[in-house]
């Protein structure tokens, strides 16, 4: 993988140089012709993609749905290895056309960024083949056990009747996915590749939280998929759109659906991890420990942050962004007149739960609390975004707690992205069932991270993009979307957030929560670190609950890789936008380099640094 996506760099820089040098000595009239070539080109290529990416979507019912549309809305993806080989051959498929149908030279950038991108996509997908029976197909992070399931509550809209047959449909369909799924699994187990034992117990765990309630036993609530069904067939009766019999025919298909689909898959994963559980080593072990686990980790790594970077790169940039910030937090420990160590002020921090500069009370009202005060930050920071960013999203947002069946304590806070055409809100997600995990004074940062200017903005301006091909307002590149969050939570202090030194303090912590992962994440896949030795790390670097420590270190064993994007992100786009101050000085706009960085939606490092680079360019030197 190293290799391949190495190539691509290379190609896309010289590509780019190379169109360069062929225009140094054009004549104006050369120039206006090779211009108008490139223009035709680039509108040529544009329309190339609509076509492709539209054969691509149609692919995925599921995407399909997310995009808020609904064809294919009585189907469920196929997770089968087949249906990967598939599209993978259908990507190999589409480069090749792509390669042969259109000329590199006559494009204009944007559109070679688009062209470069799409080869990108094919060959980090084709990268990670060779490892997919190393990753872990169920785990308590993000398995489909759980994400499917919420998938059907969240974004399967029932507006008319048919809407309603679709759903039930999916869940029949549910259970044939969860059929392929373990399946898949038992075959990584097969070849020695099972999740560690919190990773069961917590699946385990989850799906049987589904299986809780009516119709699957006799109980005064509704199973969560259930209550879900129930709720949509009453909104139809609601809008008049149905009748009382007929509602209650749908809801006997409901049921039955779920009892004969859906149950009996549930079951089987259930069964099978409980049975396996005793092949399970009571200790967990990172990516080093399975089979080609050092290969499986770098490929990870690449794909993660888009960079070359090495894992022992990585542990040392975290060894040293954590000295950094320790050193800050030690500024405000001593500016709020602490007596006593940082170890005693992170002490201080988490131990006094019932202190209501630091907590919400542990209960109903203190999670409302949480949720009104994280949208009173949010509105905050709304009305500042004019003075940062000539882009600003359409989308709405919305601060939400994550659904029972799959909320855990202390787990990270997310988010999911609204449609494009802002039919649906994106929504901010909270795990508030231990309001002693939630400490006030982290809050802000992390609502920042996950709204506005952080993911939503990032992410809803990305969809909302025009005069981009419809591929890249929807594609992904962890270290660029994860590290604009990151460094979104350092902007909001320039936009004046953060207004008490504990809460300052808090952005720091959260912060710190990243630069750690870079060492823990490392530390774990490719220096066998124990669970306790990365839980220890983070006591001794940190004032986090230890219920989130926890989770957070679990995380990590069971996604290699994914936490280092977070601060390889931001440190780049830090790097980029000091290089831009010094090479602009008073030309320097924020609400450009912001725009730049945005406006081309998610990009690998690479490509953004070109982008950033162009920019410059053009404002030293406008034509």
């Amino acid at each position: 993988m190293k290799k391949s996506l190495g190539i691509i760099t290379f190609l896309m820089l010289t590509a780019c140089g190379q169109a360069a040098k062929e225009g140094e000595n054009n004549t104006p009239s050369e120039v206006s012709i090779t211009q108008e070539k490139a223009l035709t080109e680039s509108q040529r290529l544009n329309q190339w993609f609509e076509t492709k990416y539209e054969e691509k979507l149609l692919q995925s019912p599921m995407t399909l749905t997310t995009l808020g549309r609904k064809e294919r809305y009585d189907e469920l993806d196929d997770f089968s290895e087949a249906a990967e080989d598939k599209s993978l051959k259908w990507q190999a498929d589409s480069v090749a056309e792509l390669k042969n149908s259109f000329d590199y030279a006559a494009l204009n950038e944007d559109a070679k960024i688009s062209y470069d991108l799409w080869v990108f996509q094919y060959e980090a997908a084709k990268a990670q083949v060779p490892y997919r029976r190393r990753g872990y197909v169920f785990t308590q992070m993000h398995g489909p056990h759980a994400s499917t399931p919420n998938f059907l509550i969240n974004l399967h809209q029932v507006d008319e009747l048919p809407d309603m047959h679709a759903y039930i449909k999916r869940i029949a369909a549910l259970g044939r996915a969860m059929t392929q799924l373990l399946e898949r699994a038992k075959i990584h187990a097969s070849e020695g590749v099972r999740p560690p034992l919190f990773a069961y117990e917590g699946v385990i765990q989850q799906s049987k939280n589904l299986l809780q309630g009516q119709p699957f036993e006799q109980s005064e609530v509704d199973s969560p998929l259930f209550a879900d069904l129930k709720k949509e067939i009453q909104g139809l009766v609601d809008a008049e759109k149905i009748d009382a019999t007929q509602a209650a025919d749908i809801q006997t298909q409901a049921q039955q659906a779920l009892l004969t689909h859906f149950k009996p898959a549930y079951e089987n994963l259930i069964a099978w991890f409980e049975q396996d559980l005793v092949n399970v080593p009571k200790q967990a072990t990172g990516a080093g420990a399975l089979p080609d686990g050092e290969a499986f980790y770098n490929a990870a790594l690449l794909n993660a942050t888009t960079t070359n970077l090495k894992a022992d790169e990585i542990h040392q940039i975290g060894l040293s962004e954590v000295a950094r910030i320790l050193a800050l937090m030690q500024e405000i420990k001593t500016a709020v007149e602490f007596k006593g160590s940082l170890q005693d002020f992170f002490a201080y921090i988490k131990s006094d739960v019932k202190n209501e500069l630091f907590y919400y009370p542990d209960t109903d009202e203190g999670r409302q609390g949480y949720l009104d005060d994280s949208t009173a930050y949010l509105d905050y920071i709304k009305n500042k975004l004019p003075e940062y960013f000539g882009l600003l999203p359409k989308a709405d947002l919305e601060v939400k707690r994550v659904e029972s069946f799959r909320e855990q304590p202390g787990a990270a806070q997310h988010y999911n992205p609204g449609t494009p055409d802002g039919s649906r809100s994106g929504v901010y997600y909270a795990h508030l069932s231990d309001m002693t995990a939630m400490p006030k004074n982290e809050m802000e940062a992390i609502a920042y991270h996950e709204g506005n200017p952080g993911h939503h903005m990032q992410i809803s301006i990305m969809q909302e993009l025009e005069g981009v091909p419809q591929f890249r307002t929807q594609a992904f590149f962890n270290a660029y979307v994860e590290g604009w969050a990151l460094y979104s939570e350092l902007l909001a202090k320039e936009m004046g957030a953060y207004n008490t030194p504990y809460s300052d303090f808090g952005r720091l912590v959260t912060e710190m929560w990243r630069a750690i992962r870079l060492v823990v994440d490392t530390g774990i896949h490719s220096k066998g670190w124990t669970e306790q030795q990365a839980i220890d790390y983070f006591k001794q670097n940190s004032p986090i609950s230890e219920g989130q420590i926890i989770s957070e270190v679990q995380r990590y064993f069971v996604w290699p890789s994914q936490a280092t994007g977070y601060k390889i992100g931001m440190l780049e786009i830090l790097k980029l936008r000091a290089k831009a101050q010094q090479a602009l000085g008073e030309k320097f706009d924020i609400k450009d380099f912001h725009d730049v960085v945005l406006g081309g939606g998610s990009v690998p490092l690479q490509v953004l640094e070109r982008m950033v680079n162009n920019w410059i360019e053009k404002t030293k030197n406008p034509s």
